[in-house]
């Protein structure tokens, strides 16, 4: 039976129930009412959708528009911590994410080819390689050492840097700006500052991929004279920023998650082919991707409510992922569960272009930890470990581990 709750003023953040788990409002909201009223910061009402179900229609239906030019409140790239704006804005040149049909499509189909299963599978034993040579230099350290800095963060930039093209030495420039730009609660200014020094050096970089094309994404991208340099810069903002951001935090936050859940690690141990299993499920029992929005292109019906044309409709991923209506006792790490339903990666037309590119390298990154660390452990308490609760993508911003060093 459901609850009557009241309507959320603002989107609820408060990690109240754990370090793993949706604040407890969103949970309450999603079994009270699903597809939600919600009063945002500006006094305006829009939508919250937390059911899965619900979820799940709304993603793969287009006229929940992406493009962050409409509706009333502007929230720039799934920014909630940014105040809305009065006025829209345009959308950047080549941010496909914020795309409608047919122009998000024309960009799409120019990655499409890049992102193959069969081109990833080719990838596989490159990324391994490079995981392995990670695991190594982690190795050779002395305890306690942060693994978001000395693994989880690495493993993911060496990828999409060979994979773009992107010299790995540049690496501070876009670490330190799309960190800054992840910030929740900043000023718009500091914002676009960091977009605008990401972009100014992405913008030099394709520049040279299209005079001097190399074996790498962006210069299959360059290659393609339809696209103008600002849409260039767009695309490769968008994969630099998805291709590090998320699997870091996922690296990071899901070995915090195996090492506060000791039974699930021995599984892991005793049997590492259970490890895609254990990825597909820390995915969806973690979302650190959560919080995306759309924009109502006429009056739709959604879960039994009728959402107005021009509304703002927030989706929350990591609700909809611990819906019980679609997965048993979702509160709980369970390898043994098939998760591959989850909507961690989206849905519809905007689902992640990179999944298969992220899946081998948390695969890779798990096993290589699971196996070459047998008795890695937490070297603070639990309640120690800084969540990046600030953050639009969900993790730890240092996660102190300690292990049992043998002799070289």
């Amino acid at each position: 039976m459901s609850r009557t709750v009241s309507v959320p003023h603002g989107l609820p953040m408060d990690r109240d129930a754990g370090p793993f788990d949706p604040p407890s409002a969103l949970t309450e909201l999603r079994e009270a009412r699903p597809v939600s009223p919600m009063i945002f910061p500006d006094g305006h009402e829009g939508w919250l959708v937390t059911g899965y179900e619900a979820v799940r229609q709304l993603m793969a239906d287009t006229r929940f528009s992406s493009r962050q030019d409409l509706g009333i409140v502007h929230v720039p790239y799934e920014t909630p911590g940014i105040p809305a704006a009065t006025e829209p804005s345009p959308p950047l040149p080549g941010l496909f994410i914020a795309m409608d049909p047919p122009e998000h499509g024309r960009l799409r189909r120019r990655l499409t080819g890049a992102f193959t299963v069969k081109r990833m599978k080719r990838l596989e034993e490159q990324i391994i390689e490079i995981t392995e040579r990670q695991l190594d230099e982690l190795a050779r350290l002395t305890p306690p050492v942060d693994l978001v800095k000395e693994f989880a963060l690495p493993v993911p930039s060496l990828v999409i840097c060979e994979l773009l093209g992107v010299p790995y030495e540049d690496r501070e420039t876009f670490q330190v700006n799309s960190a800054q730009f992840m910030v929740k609660d900043q000023t718009l200014e500091e914002k676009m500052g960091a977009l605008v020094a990401i972009n100014t050096y992405l913008a030099e970089l394709v520049t040279r991929k299209r005079a001097e094309p190399g074996e790498d994404i962006l210069s299959d991208l360059a290659r393609h004279e339809d696209l103008t340099i600002e849409e260039l810069v767009g695309a490769a903002f968008l994969l630099l920023l998805a291709g590090h951001e998320t699997t870091a935090n996922m690296l990071s936050l899901g070995t915090f998650a195996l090492l506060e859940h000791p039974e699930r690690l021995a599984e892991l141990r005793a049997d590492l082919t259970l490890v895609p299993d254990a990825v597909e499920e820390l995915m969806r029992y973690l979302s650190v991707a959560d919080i995306f929005y759309r924009y109502a292109s006429e009056d739709l019906e959604l879960g039994g409510e009728t959402i107005a044309e021009g509304s703002t409709v927030v989706v929350s991923l990591l609700a909809a992922n611990r819906d019980p209506e679609r997965f048993e006792n979702p509160d709980t790490l369970d390898f043994g569960r098939k998760a591959r339903g989850h909507l961690s990666f989206g849905h519809g037309i905007h689902q992640c272009l990179g999944q298969q590119l992220a899946r081998i390298e948390m695969r890779a990154g798990f096993e290589g930890l699971v196996r070459r660390f047998p008795d890695l452990a937490l070297a603070v308490t639990a309640d120690e470990v800084k969540l990046r609760t600030d953050m639009n993508i969900y993790g730890v911003h240092e996660l102190p581990v300690t292990w049992t060093k043998t002799a070289e």
